[in-house]
């Protein structure tokens, strides 16, 4: 059966994303463009480091990402190349953002709250704007 537009948007999957999504950058310490780019690498499940370019043509030029993304443990090699056969490496996205990416739709769909202990602690305003919001994202049972 193929979802259809009516459907997601009875299931109100992007109803607080935004506020997930900034959770979940301000928690791993990612940006936005970041993120995004790896929930588009592991619905493409393996990638070649040009696939990597290809998605990252609708974000902000950083490059620095590669390197940052793959030194961090967001992306792993799945098989390296040797020269004859496999002419270049093949790389997939890391356990830890698989987990991260699946606790982010736990939480859109409601399975799940967003915890704010690592966000409490900074005095920061802008972290407290965010404690706020998912504080309210929690309460909310309809989503």
């Amino acid at each position: 059966m193929r979802l259809t537009s009516s459907d997601l948007r009875e299931l109100k999957l992007l109803k607080h994303y935004r506020i997930i999504r900034k959770w979940a950058c301000k928690t791993c310490n990612l940006n936005d463009a970041d993120l995004e780019l790896l929930i588009y690498l592991e619905a493409i499940d393996l990638f070649t480091k040009n696939d990597f370019k290809k998605g990252t043509y609708s974000y902000s030029w950083d490059n620095r990402r590669w390197n940052r993304l793959l030194k961090q443990g967001w992306i792993t090699v799945w098989r390296k190349r040797n020269r004859t056969t496999q002419k270049y490496h093949i790389y997939k996205v890391s356990t830890k953002c698989k987990q991260l990416i699946s606790r982010m739709y736990r939480i859109m769909l409601g399975e799940e709250d967003m915890p704010t202990k690592k966000i409490d602690k900074s005095g920061r305003y802008s972290y407290k704007v965010t404690s706020k919001a998912i504080t309210f994202v929690n309460k909310d049972k309809t989503r």
